[in-house]
């Protein structure tokens, strides 16, 4: 296997969500996944206009659902169905207190914390409104 460099080197991958009650969610993803805030913007509604939150090197951008432009293409989850069209992978190294830190918050967990064929360990779970997170100690950068 061969490694590529990507076109437009120095590039960053950030995954955007909405939620309907962003304030709340943030509060659940910093306790329940150990996000850390870097930035909240309220908006004049009590919802929220923009958040960054980080993770190790990591980050995901959030904010409540609103009547922005951007709002037209990109809505909280409205239902609890079983799939999903996109999830992030997060690479964490203390996999199993990061599972059992999870459970203990509420997360809802869809796959057990399993060791994997390609090596380090990898659980799936879905957050109060419904999005699909996944967990893994395999980190593909290594």
């Amino acid at each position: 296997m061969t490694k590529t460099k990507a076109a437009g080197t120095g590039a960053s991958i950030i995954p955007t969500i909405k939620y309907r009650d962003a304030a709340t969610a943030i509060e659940w993803l910093c306790k329940a996944f150990g996000f850390e805030k870097h930035l909240v913007v309220p908006a004049d509604n009590g919802k929220i206009a923009h958040a960054q939150l980080t993770l190790g090197n990591g980050m995901i951008m959030l904010g409540s659902e609103g009547d922005q432009e951007f709002d037209r293409y990109q809505k909280a989850r409205v239902d609890f169905e079983e799939t999903t069209s996109q999830s992030p992978y997060i690479v964490v190294e203390a996999i199993e207190s990061h599972y059992d830190n999870a459970i203990k918050c509420g997360a809802k967990i869809v796959i057990d914390l399993a060791d994997q064929d390609y090596g380090g360990k990898l659980y799936i779970c879905k957050d109060p409104e419904g999005h699909l997170w996944s967990f893994g100690s395999y980190d593909p950068w290594k």
